[in-house]
């Protein structure tokens, strides 16, 4: 992510998931600061660079790289993306113990089974859009 981009926070999601999507519209709405870069994954020509999680990783779960380079994943995805969006407090409530572990807990299962949950599976194959090397 370029310091040029003017964004906090770049967020790679999966275009091809319709619940990703609809999160991603809401966020794009409530981003009136532009200080989210979205990219999608699942677009034609998306290519993993050169020091990023792989294509696989990045389909597994949430990945978002900040604009110092850190890479994030899973739920803290989003609590940083809410953060930016002016959440601080519902993110700060996040943190909680207690709310924090059912949160990571219930977005591990999301991201296991959301290919198969949300259209991409067939009776004997969930696609994860995997591409080809």
């Amino acid at each position: 992510m370029s310091g040029s981009s003017g964004s906090d926070i770049e967020v790679f999601y999966d275009g091809g998931c319709p619940v990703c999507l609809r999160e991603v519209r809401v966020l794009r709405r409530l981003d009136r600061q532009g200080r989210i870069r979205f990219t999608d994954i699942d677009a034609p020509g998306f290519q993993a660079s050169e020091g990023s999680p792989g294509f696989e990783d990045l389909m597994a779960r949430m990945h978002a790289r900040t604009s110092d380079g850190t890479w994030v994943h899973g739920v803290e995805v989003f609590r940083r993306l809410y953060a930016a969006v002016g959440f601080g407090p519902l993110v700060a409530v996040s943190r909680w113990p207690g709310i924090s572990q059912v949160l990571d807990w219930g977005y591990a299962i999301f991201a296991r089974n959301r290919t198969r949950w949300f259209g991409r599976c067939t009776t004997n194959t969930c696609d994860t859009g995997a591409k080809p090397a």
